[in-house]
């Protein structure tokens, strides 16, 4: 038995770094995880991973920017399973750049996947959810979205708001069972960091009380905690998971 054994669970961005981890570690714990991503590739290794641990994984291709392919995912799944009991709002993407050079194109894309992607997708299921009185509702923030960050105007902007969709859905869906949080992660170890120089990233380390940068597998357990029963008085929080670099 798994903390989450035979619970139906979507991630989104599964395809690598935290997306990638938490899938894993959800089916470690015997979750039914569908793994949602971009890229055909992606979401094939995705499946394949978990299926080492005995997951009756399934794969979608989706871009949570656009409505129709997410409410298709949702209806495939909804017709394969009873319900979906666990949503993880991981998708996500950077185009950093200073107030004085984002351009409208880059502030719009970064809102459009990391903000209006979590709201497809919560609204998507949300109401299977509220209809089974149950349901766990997972939401991908930042420490950048509570204290800011140079240079990520729209990243910032975008996870601050996540918080706020967080906040409010768990007041609103509380009541009928379904409880909401989001965790705020700090600098962790995935892809996106590949492209920094080796300077940045040891001033980075230096930031954290820890003296470390994260792991995926690191925010995948607490993901995995928050979506189990053992967190069920748990709704409408952010739990940071940054090593302490906030303190």
């Amino acid at each position: 038995m798994g903390r989450l054994d035979n619970k139906v669970c979507i991630i989104t961005g599964a395809a690598q770094g935290i997306g990638l981890a938490t899938a894993i570690k959800f089916a470690q714990e015997r979750a039914i995880v569908i793994a949602c991503d971009i890229r055909q590739a992606g979401v094939d290794a995705a499946v394949q991973a978990c299926r080492g641990y005995d997951s009756r994984a399934q794969g979608f291709v989706m871009d949570v920017t656009d409505r129709t392919q997410v409410d298709a995912v949702v209806e495939q799944v909804l017709d394969r399973f009873t319900g979906i009991d666990v949503l993880v709002n991981n998708a996500g993407i950077t185009q950093d750049a200073r107030l004085v050079k984002m351009t409208q194109a880059q502030f719009d894309r970064v809102i459009d996947v990391n903000l209006r992607g979590v709201f497809h997708c919560a609204q998507a299921v949300a109401q299977g959810m509220v209809q089974r009185g149950s349901g766990v509702i997972l939401n991908a923030s930042s420490v950048v979205g509570i204290y800011g960050n140079f240079g990520q105007t729209n990243y910032a902007a975008s996870k601050f708001g996540v918080i706020g969709l967080t906040k409010t859905w768990s007041r609103e869906l509380g009541p009928k069972g379904v409880r909401v949080n989001a965790v705020a992660p700090g600098f962790i170890e995935t892809p996106i960091l590949s492209s920094m120089p080796a300077d940045v990233l040891a001033s980075m380390r230096e930031r954290v009380p820890l003296k470390r940068l994260g792991q995926p597998e690191e925010i995948a357990n607490v993901y995995a905690f928050l979506a189990s029963n053992e967190a069920s008085y748990i709704n409408g929080a952010v739990l940071e998971v940054c090593g302490g670099m906030t303190v």
